[in-house]
């Protein structure tokens, strides 16, 4: 037979027994809890993983973009600084054709000085002739001739070279005195000129046939 609880003793039971269920239920819900929580935060997790992982994707594509733009900048820059380089080259090499070709026109008009003196000389030199190249007018071809050289003026073989169309003129053809003198410059009748490497002036020659 069932020993039976004293009054006291049975509300105490009870109220331990209250207790304990109470734990229970609070233990089942503090675990409920807590497994939703962690699955929030797993999902969390996977969310800020993916959101992470989609930010380095954006931010590798911006690099990469960049780096695109920097590697075409770079290009346009070459390429300007290649042209602004050619424009220079263009500009100074310009500059000299025009310092060189700046006095072409004033050289075009003392050449015709520039023969008669040529002229007066040579009849001077014909000891056959009583033409007379004072020293004082000496003086002055030579200074000429220095003048219009130093700006770069040179005479052009003619006499005795064979005739170039590029370089000559051929005034009239007459008979070669000698075999190897055909389709050469027997005679100069105006001398050709270079300025600066360049024509100015063909020369007018006989040649022979």
């Amino acid at each position: 037979m069932a020993k039976q609880l004293q009054p006291e003793t049975r509300v105490e039971h009870q109220y331990l027994k209250k207790r304990i269920n109470n734990l229970k239920v609070f233990n089942r819900r503090f675990m409920e809890k807590k497994l939703v929580e962690d699955q929030q935060l797993e999902e969390n997790e996977k969310k800020i993983s993916a959101k992470s992982k989609n930010k380095t994707i954006e931010l590798e594509l911006r690099i990469k973009e960049l780096e695109g733009e920097v590697s075409e900048a770079k290009d346009k820059y070459l390429r300007l600084y290649a042209e602004f380089e050619n424009y220079k080259k263009r500009n100074i090499k310009e500059r000299l054709e025009l310092l060189k070709s700046a006095s072409r026109d004033t050289i075009l008009e003392l050449l015709p000085i520039l023969d008669d003196f040529d002229r007066a000389k040579k009849s001077a030199d014909d000891e056959s002739t009583e033409e007379y190249f004072s020293e004082g007018v000496f003086l002055v071809y030579n200074k000429l001739h220095k003048a219009l050289a130093a700006q770069g003026l040179k005479e052009m073989e003619s006499t005795q070279q064979p005739f170039d169309p590029e370089l000559h003129e051929a005034i009239t053809e007459i008979p070669s005195p000698t075999e190897d003198l055909k389709g050469k410059n027997i005679d100069t009748v105006e001398k050709g000129y270079y300025l600066n490497d360049k024509i100015l002036r063909h020369a007018k020659v006989v040649v022979g046939k």
